[in-house]
């Protein structure tokens, strides 16, 4: 069984972070490990707070998990300050960790923050992931520019490629559009799917990262990993639970049971 591993921030109702992505994994045969950055006191409509790890934990989690069981591909998530980001950066270099996926989760639905000195990101990251997956208010945060339409979008993707990204996925659900954009190879992929009304999409982002990171441990080109990816999503959409009060989780095995 191939073995990959999310750096990510636990989610007590289980709808996102290290436990959607350990779903994924799941969903894709795949043997899932973690590392946890932030336990996180959250629902499907409020996030109470949230508990960070010291640096020192997270890298020792990092370092238990290589030396004995080394990863096909990497999911990274939440990364609450610039000491976890410096930490995780130092130690996928050192084990030169292959099929790196960055999901730069900044806040909560409700607008929870999650991460402080955004302005730190790129520099300490972009250094050891093959894939950055922000959505439109995360991509305005990294480039300092507004978006609006898919222009915009192509923009925000040329810059953050600009600044040492290898590829940028960046993602269009938060203006109502139904296109995502990967910049890949020096080429423009559009992914089009269609738009599903429903509250229920707690743990999207996370789910599609980890779906990425997945595809690519399996030996899927980037390309074919984000539309593989974007497949499964819509499904876990489509069949999503109505569990809670809030916006309720994805169905992550839909395909399976």
């Amino acid at each position: 069984m191939i073995p990959v591993l999310t750096i990510a921030g636990s989610d007590a109702s289980g709808g996102a972070g290290i436990e959607a992505d350990i779903k994924t994994f799941c969903a894709h045969g795949l043997y899932g490990m973690s590392v946890i950055t932030s336990v996180v006191a959250e629902n499907t409509f409020r996030v109470i707070n949230a508990y960070d790890m010291s640096a020192q934990a997270v890298g020792d989690q990092i370092e238990a998990v290589f030396e004995d069981i080394v990863p096909k591909a990497v999911k990274i998530g939440m990364l609450p300050n610039a000491e976890i980001m410096q930490i995780v950066a130092e130690k996928l270099a050192k084990f030169s960790a292959k099929n790196v996926v960055l999901d730069p989760v900044m806040q909560a639905k409700n607008g929870f923050n999650l991460m402080s000195e955004r302005e730190n990101l790129l520099s300490k990251m972009l250094g050891v992931i093959d894939i950055i997956t922000p959505n439109i208010p995360e991509a305005e945060i990294l480039t300092n520019t507004e978006i609006s339409n898919e222009n915009d979008m192509k923009n925000a993707a040329l810059i953050i490629a600009k600044k040492g990204a290898k590829s940028v996925l960046i993602k269009g659900g938060h203006k109502n559009g139904t296109s995502d954009f990967l910049y890949f190879e020096g080429k423009f992929f559009e992914y089009k799917t269609k738009f599903i009304n429903t509250k229920n999409t707690h743990g999207t982002g996370c789910t599609l990262s980890s779906a990425i990171a997945s595809n690519l441990a399996l030996g899927r080109k980037m390309n074919e990993a984000v539309e593989n990816a974007k497949k499964y999503i819509q499904g876990t959409i489509e069949n999503s639970l109505d569990l809670g009060h809030g916006a309720g989780p994805l169905n992550h095995f839909y395909n399976i049971c």
